[in-house]
C-alpha cells in the first residue's frame, strides 16, 4: 500500500470505529461508558461463535442473492441508468439493501473476503450513481417521479409520515458508516454525506417541518456526527425528534385503505412532544429507534432531558409491556405496543426487528447509566427473542415471534417486507463488542462468553480470556493480564436472574426463591463482596494471570407473571440462566398445548449436544389433558414432559409450542 494511502487509511481508522461496539471519536459530550471494539473480542465457544459464522457464511450471501432476485439491487441499477425497468415492490426497499451492506462491511472488519468486499464496492458505485446531483435518494421517486411506489407521496417530502425517504436514507447512514470504518474509503460515506446535507438544507427551524413517519434517520444522524463532528447533522436528529407531537402534515386515508393507521398519531408517536411520552405506544420497532434516537442525542448533545424521557419510557416498557423472551409488541394488526400488561402469547407479533431495537436502546440505557439493569433486559431479548427470528441454519426467519402455536406457524426464506433478516444479520456481527465496556479506569464484564479480547482502558492494554460453558452452565472463569500493572476497577456483572430477579421490575417473578448464593474468588481466594448497581467492584493492583472465578448458581426455575398479565393467570413459564424454554409438539406426542406443569414436579436439566445444534433441555413428569369441545375435562395422565430453549423452537417444522404453561388443568 502506498505511503500516502497507508497514513490516511490510518488516520481514518484510528477517528472511525463502531458506534455500538467499538471505539469512536471522543466527542465532548458523550456516552459515559464505551463499548469494546469488536474486533477486538474473539468469541470462542459453542453458543455464538457458530452463530456468528452461519451469519457470515450464510445469512448475508444469501440476503445478496435475494436481494438480487428480488429486483431490490436492481432498482438503484435502474434508478442509476444502467438498466431499463420499472421500480420493483414496496418503497422501503431500499432500506434492505442498505441493511444487507452494513452487515457485510462489519462481517468484513472481522473476516475479510475480497469477493465479498468487491460486491459491496461494487454496490457502492451503483448507489452513486443512482444519486440525485443534489443528494437525494429514493429509487422509486427517480425511476418514475410521476408514478412511485404507493404511499411514497406525489412529490418529494410530501407525505413523510408514509414514504420511508428519511427512514431509507438512516440505514443508508449507518451503511456509509460501517463500509468507511472498514475499508477506509469515503465513496460510500460521501454519498450519504451529500444526502445528509440536502436533509439539512432542507429540514430545520425556518425550513420544512416534518418528522420522518418511521424513525431511524435520528441514529444515522448521529453516526454521521460522531464520525464527522459536523454538528448539523445532531442538530438535525434532535430537530427529528422534537418535530413529534407539534406538527401533523402529510396525506390522510380513508377508513379502508392499507394506509389508515397513519392517520393515528399515536401510531407514529406523534400523539405527544417526546419529552412528555410517558407510555410506549404504536409501532413498536419506531418506537425503539426513537428511544434509540433520544439517547444519542441526550449523550452526544448534553441535552439531560432526552435521557430522562427515555428512562421513563424504558419503566413502562420492561414494567408493564415486556414478554419474557424479551420481544415487544403485542398487537399484530398494527405491529405495535398494546395496554399495559396486554401480552397474549398466540396473538404475540413481538417482531425480530422490535428485539434488536430494543437490545439497541437498552445497551445505549447501559452506556449513559453503567446499570446492570438495562444488560439483564439486552440479555434477555438476545438470548431469546432476538435470535428466535433466524433458523439454526441462517436462512429461514421469523417475522413475529409468537409465545405460543397451534401448529400451522413455520419459518420462511423471504418476506414481501423484509426488514428482519437484514436487521439480524447487521446485529450479529457486532454483539462480541456487547461483552466488554470501558468507562473512566473502570473495565465492565457485562456478558459470559468463552473468547479472548483486548481492551483499552485508561492508557493500558488489558487482554481477557474467558473460559465458560454460559449459558448452558454458570461457572465462569476470566482470566486477565494487564500491561502494564496498575489499579483499576474491573466491574463485574451479576445477572439479575441470579439474585432472584428475572426482570428489574415486578412484571415477573420466580415462583420460589432459590438461595444458591454467587460464589466468587480472586487468584484462588474467595471474595466477600456486596452489589452496587448489579456489579461486583472488583478494585486492586491487576498484574498479569490475575484469576477470577465466578459461579453464577443455575436452578430450573418457574416464571409467575403479574397478577394483571390476564394471559398467564395460572400459568408458569421455566427458566434455566438467561434462557427461556418451550414445549414444542415434536417432542412431547405431537402436542404442546395439552400439556400441564403442577407446581411440585421437579424440573431437571439435560445437555443434549445431538439436539439443535446442541441445546440444553428441561425433562418433568407432567399431566397430558384431554379437553372436550365444551372445554370438560375428558382425561388426565400423566406425561413425560421435554422442554427446548425457546429460540431453537420451529427448526423442525411446524409444531404446537408453548411457553406458558398451566399449574392445574383447570388453567387450560
Amino acid at each position: 500500500m502506498p505511503k500516502q494511502r497507508l497514513l490516511k487509511f490510518l488516520i481514518l481508522s484510528s477517528l472511525a470505529l463502531f458506534a455500538r461496539g467499538g471505539q469512536l471519536p471522543v466527542m465532548k459530550p458523550d456516552y459515559p461508558i464505551r463499548p469494546a471494539d469488536f474486533t477486538q473480542v474473539k468469541l470462542e465457544d459453542e453458543f455464538w461463535a457458530p452463530r456468528l459464522k452461519i451469519n457470515r457464511t450464510v445469512t448475508i450471501p444469501y440476503l445478496f442473492n435475494l436481494d438480487e432476485e428480488t429486483g431490490r439491487t436492481d432498482n438503484f441499477r435502474i434508478a442509476a441508468g444502467l438498466k431499463k425497468g420499472k421500480h420493483t415492490g414496496k418503497r422501503y426497499n431500499d432500506s434492505d439493501v442498505f441493511k444487507a451492506m452494513e452487515a457485510a462491511a462489519y462481517s468484513l472488519r472481522a473476516h475479510p473476503d475480497q469477493e465479498l468486499r468487491n460486491k459491496l464496492d461494487a454496490l457502492v458505485a451503483v448507489i452513486g450513481k443512482a444519486q440525485e446531483p443534489d443528494g437525494y435518494l429514493y429509487t422509486t421517486r427517480t425511476i418514475d417521479p410521476k408514478n412511485p411506489a404507493p404511499g411514497a407521496g406525489a412529490e418529494r417530502w410530501s407525505n413523510l409520515r408514509v414514504s420511508h425517504e428519511l427512514y431509507n436514507v438512516g440505514h443508508m447512514y449507518e451503511a456509509a458508516v460501517a463500509h468507511y470504518i472498514t475499508t477506509g474509503e469515503r465513496s460510500f460515506l460521501d454519498i450519504a454525506l451529500k444526502n445528509a446535507d440536502l436533509l439539512v438544507r432542507t429540514f430545520g427551524s425556518g425550513k420544512r417541518r416534518a418528522f420522518p413517519g418511521h424513525q431511524e434517520v435520528e441514529i444515522g444522524l448521529g453516526k454521521l456526527y460522531r464520525i464527522t463532528g459536523n454538528r448539523r447533522y445532531l442538530d438535525l436528529a434532535r430537530f427529528f425528534l422534537d418535530e413529534r407531537g407539534h406538527y401533523h402534515g402529510g396525506e390522510t386515508y380513508a377508513a379502508d385503505s392499507p394506509f389508515a393507521i397513519y392517520n393515528s398519531e399515536e401510531y407514529l408517536q406523534n400523539h405527544l412532544p417526546v419529552l412528555e411520552q410517558t407510555e410506549a405506544v404504536g409501532h413498536a420497532v419506531r418506537a425503539t429507534y426513537m428511544y434509540s434516537g433520544m439517547a444519542d442525542v441526550a449523550a452526544l448533545g448534553g441535552w439531560p432531558e432526552y435521557e430522562a424521557a427515555a428512562g421513563r419510557l424504558w419503566e413502562n416498557v420492561v414494567g408493564k409491556k415486556l414478554y419474557i423472551t424479551g420481544g415487544i409488541g403485542s398487537t399484530g394488526e398494527y405491529e405495535a405496543f398494546g395496554a399495559d400488561y396486554e401480552l397474549p402469547n398466540a396473538q404475540a407479533y413481538a417482531e425480530t426487528c422490535a428485539s434488536i431495537g430494543n437490545a439497541l436502546w437498552n445497551q445505549r440505557l447501559f452506556e449513559l447509566h453503567g446499570d446492570a439493569k438495562y444488560v439483564d433486559v439486552l440479555e434477555r431479548i438476545i438470548y431469546n427473542g432476538l435470535i428466535s427470528g433466524v433458523s439454526l441454519s441462517g436462512e429461514r426467519f421469523f417475522y413475529q415471534n409468537p409465545l405460543e402455536s397451534a401448529g400451522k406457524y413455520e419459518r420462511s426464506g423471504w418476506f414481501e417486507v423484509a426488514c428482519c433478516p437484514a436487521n439480524i444479520a447487521r446485529f450479529l456481527p457486532t454483539l462480541p463488542g456487547y461483552v466488554y465496556a470501558t468507562g473512566g479506569d473502570s473495565l465492565y464484564i457485562n456478558l459470559f462468553a468463552a473468547g479472548n479480547a483486548k481492551v483499552e482502558l485508561a492508557g493500558r492494554s488489558v487482554e481477557l480470556v474467558q473460559e465458560t460453558k454460559y449459558p448452558w452452565e454458570g461457572t465462569v472463569k476470566i482470566l486477565v493480564n494487564a500491561r502494564p500493572g496498575g489499579t483499576f476497577t474491573i466491574r463485574l456483572r451479576i445477572p439479575g436472574w441470579a439474585q432472584n430477579k428475572p426482570v428489574p421490575t415486578d412484571l415477573y417473578r420466580f415462583l420460589d426463591r432459590s438461595e444458591q448464593p454467587v460464589r466468587l474468588w480472586v487468584n484462588r481466594k474467595p471474595v466477600n463482596f456486596k452489589l452496587e448497581n448489579g456489579y461486583i467492584s472488583l478494585r486492586r493492583k491487576w498484574r498479569s494471570n490475575d484469576l477470577i472465578e465466578l459461579i453464577l448458581p443455575m436452578p430450573n426455575r418457574r416464571v409467575v407473571a403479574h397478577d394483571l398479565v390476564k394471559e398467564d393467570s395460572g400459568k408458569v413459564a421455566i427458566q434455566r440462566g438467561p434462557i427461556v424454554f418451550c414445549a414444542e409438539g415434536i417432542d412431547n406426542g405431537g402436542q404442546a398445548l395439552n400439556l400441564v406443569l403442577p407446581d411440585g414436579a421437579e424440573l431437571e436439566h439435560w445437555y443434549r449436544p445431538d439436539l439443535l445444534g446442541g441445546v440444553a433441555i428441561i425433562t418433568v413428569k407432567a399431566v397430558a389433558v384431554d379437553v372436550g369441545a365444551d372445554g370438560e375435562i375428558l382425561d388426565q395422565r400423566s406425561h413425560q414432559f421435554m422442554a427446548i430453549p425457546y429460540f431453537a423452537w420451529a427448526n423442525r417444522g411446524p409444531n404446537e409450542m408453548r411457553v406458558w404453561f398451566p399449574r392445574t388443568p383447570a388453567a387450560l
